[in-house]
């Protein structure tokens, strides 16, 4: 592929200044990153799914932690695990942004008031749901905890961000399903170009791995039956029969060039283009054309006011579904058409499972480390590439790739759809 011109810059671009992970792959954005670079899986056998006799026992699980040492005395008690997930990344999301001093969770060097929150969350505090539930059939409604509420809501990885920083302006949480961190980040960028706010923290954070989750997606044959865990989560492979759960969290700082020129911080990435859309098809399955999900993804570019063809690499929803690749294969090719041949395209849930309400942000910052530094991560365990799939799929090892700009397209239940385009800061 030839080099790429650089993307002009205007003071009024949207930017970000600050990224924060805790994924499968590992604790923070450069573990996730190297853990993706190196194409291994992280899916394995849970036990705790195993002894609470799930149908399925696989599952891709965030690096332990310990969250009353690292967020506070009682967080394990009041707060649920998605929102543990959501405050880590936040913490390393503001620090690079050099929003934080001594406190790591207190706001300095810009107006509070105009800093909002937005949150992507498919599910919310599942974990509270399935064990309060259990502490009502077990021993009566008298015994169900009063932070039932507000530890399950899907609302309180938002609200508590906002209460830990002090970011009053707008509190938002986003529920597109499994396009929720991606569409987020499609809020908050408007939130900002519209002057709304002048800083969002924004992403998706998801921890759903439960006995009665893992159920219903097995019943709905959505996860992968396969017993070895190494090769469960294959996207893109002719061998693909459902994905791997995962969980985890992806934040971002947003805010105006001219903002974060003004005190002092780095723009990391352009946010370009934003593009949304919906199937309106059906409850669970894409169309097979994979028409809502072009719709998305040609917004985005149309958007960031470039052509298609500017376009070096796609992250891929890439479930390893054999619906999902399909129609995101269509999808692709009616978006780029000529110029497919030219894009490098990786799923890194082949690596990091399926992270639900969390994938799309998480994934939107492994595009953007993956245009910063040229390489494009290999999607893990594509041994034979299903035929129907006429994508140049990044495997095996990385693959330099000179890139100008970049995509990462996200695709829900219900039929809702989000795309982003990056460009360098």
């Amino acid at each position: 592929m030839t080099d790429r011109p650089a993307m002009s810059r205007r003071p009024d671009d949207v930017v970000i200044t600050g990224m924060g992970a805790i994924t499968p792959a590992g604790r923070g954005v450069v573990a996730t990153w190297g853990g993706v670079l190196s194409g291994v899986t992280t899916a394995a056998h849970d036990e705790r799914l195993a002894a609470a006799g799930a149908p399925v026992a696989i599952s891709c699980r965030a690096p332990a932690f310990d969250a009353d040492a690292e967020l506070g005395r009682g967080a394990t008690r009041r707060l649920d695990r998605f929102t543990h997930l959501a405050l880590l990344a936040m913490r390393e999301a503001t620090a690079q942004a050099g929003l934080v001093a001594e406190d790591p969770d207190a706001l300095h060097g810009v107006d509070v008031d105009r800093v909002g929150v937005v949150i992507g969350s498919g599910i919310g505090g599942g974990e509270t749901w399935e064990s309060e539930y259990a502490r009502l059939t077990a021993e009566g409604p008298a015994r169900v905890s009063p932070l039932f509420v507000p530890r399950m809501l899907s609302n309180t990885a938002a609200g508590t961000i906002a209460i830990r920083t002090g970011a009053r302006g707008p509190n938002l949480t986003v529920n597109t399903a499994c396009a929720a961190g991606a569409s987020a980040i499609h809020v908050a960028r408007d939130l900002v170009r519209s002057g709304t706010a002048d800083v969002v923290i924004a992403g998706g954070v998801e921890a759903g791995i439960t006995t009665i989750a893992m159920s219903a997606f097995a019943q709905m044959g959505a996860l992968s039956s396969n017993p070895d865990p190494r090769s469960a989560s294959r996207p893109f492979d002719v061998d693909r029969d459902g994905f791997v759960m995962g969980e985890g969290a992806g934040i971002v700082i947003i805010e105006s060039r001219a903002h974060a020129e003004a005190r002092g911080a780095e723009p990391l990435l352009t946010i370009a283009g934003c593009g949304a859309s919906a199937d309106a098809f059906h409850a669970t399955a894409p169309p097979e054309d994979g028409g809502g999900a072009a719709l998305a993804m040609e917004r985005a570019i149309r958007d960031a006011g470039i052509d298609a063809s500017r376009i070096g690499h796609h992250n891929a929803h890439g479930t390893s579904t054999p619906l999902n690749d399909i129609a995101e294969t269509r999808a692709l090719r009616s978006v780029f058409g000529a110029h497919l041949s030219d894009v490098v395209v990786t799923s890194t849930k082949g690596v990091t499972g399926h992270l639900l309400g969390a994938a799309g942000a998480v994934e939107a910052i492994l595009a953007g480390c993956a245009l910063r530094e040229g390489l494009v991560p290999p999607t893990a365990n594509l041994t034979q590439q299903d035929p129907a799939i006429e994508l140049d799929v990044a495997h095996g090892e990385p693959r330099r790739v000179a890139l100008g700009a970049v995509i990462s397209a996200s695709m829900g239940f219900g039929g809702q759809n989000a795309a982003l385009v990056l460009t360098m800061g």
